[in-house]
């Protein structure tokens, strides 16, 4: 069986982003006009965590009979990390908000038995993602 796993990295401060919350929804899309193309996209919530100290999660975001072929969207709340980090003094932000908010990452499972690693890495201005190992 396959699994789902992400960590998160402070670009702009050098260090694994701890504390910071993740969402994760399986995402649907209803049909509803003659074209096809869809009218309604369904969320469905899986999990809400917070990374380690690593920046990592406790357990994969999914695994075992929950791991399965379709499209999903993590939602890392980066805003609220940023904003506390200026908060706590760890932080040397300009203004008390982020230009970033949320980022939302939208992705396909298409194999059920792979592993699929979604990395961010992200500052208060920018982030990048890829299918990591």
């Amino acid at each position: 069986m396959g699994w789902l796993s992400t960590h998160v990295l402070d670009t702009a401060n050098g260090c694994p982003a701890a504390n910071l919350e993740i969402v994760l929804w399986r995402v649907s899309t209803q049909e509803g006009n003659p074209t096809g193309s869809p009218t309604r996209m369904d969320y469905q919530h899986l999990k809400t965590v917070k990374t380690n100290q690593d920046g990592r999660t406790e357990a994969p975001l999914l695994e075992g009979e929950a791991f399965q072929v379709g499209n999903y969207e993590i939602v890392f709340a980066v805003g609220d990390y940023f904003t506390q980090l200026a908060k706590d003094g760890a932080s040397s932000l300009p203004s008390p908000y982020p230009f970033l908010d949320v980022v939302p990452i939208r992705f396909g499972i298409a194999d059920a038995s792979a592993h699929y690693h979604v990395p961010l890495l992200v500052s208060p201005w920018s982030y990048s993602t890829y299918r990591g190992s």
